[in-house]
């Protein structure tokens, strides 16, 4: 029997309204819209979004119903563990968090849950029970 694939996700320690442990992308994303980051930081941040647009395919484009509240609650994206480029560049991402504050973890799972889109890097799944 082939071992099971590995996945991994850096996300808020904590659920928000939705009951979803939002990821380091929506975190940081978050802080950049209230005004939070420095002018170098603002930079540092576009400059990482432009790099994974340009380098990955945005999950939406393909399917946008992988993120619909109701036909995928909960839902939410995991890195393939062999991504080690695109794991390797989050970084920039929690290196900004912690300068604000912001807690995130690291997890990692060999089975995310109902799997509604896959690409070679990524699988956004809907996970089996809620998040507690």
């Amino acid at each position: 029997m082939p071992a099971a694939e590995r996945f991994v996700r850096f996300r808020s320690p904590r659920p928000n309204s939705h009951g979803v442990r939002v990821g380091v992308f929506a975190l940081t994303n978050g802080l950049a819209r209230s005004g939070a980051l420095s002018a170098a930081e603002h930079e540092r941040w576009r400059r990482g979004n432009a790099w994974f647009e340009a380098a990955y395919a945005d999950p939406t484009l393909t399917d946008p119903a992988a993120y619909d509240r109701a036909a995928n609650p909960g839902a939410v994206a995991w890195f393939r563990a062999g991504a080690s480029g695109l794991i390797a560049r989050t970084a920039l991402y929690t290196e900004l968090l912690d300068a604000h504050g912001v807690p995130w973890e690291r997890v990692e799972t060999d089975d995310p849950g109902r799997v509604v889109f896959e690409d070679a890097v990524q699988v956004i799944a809907v996970p089996w029970t809620p998040a507690p």
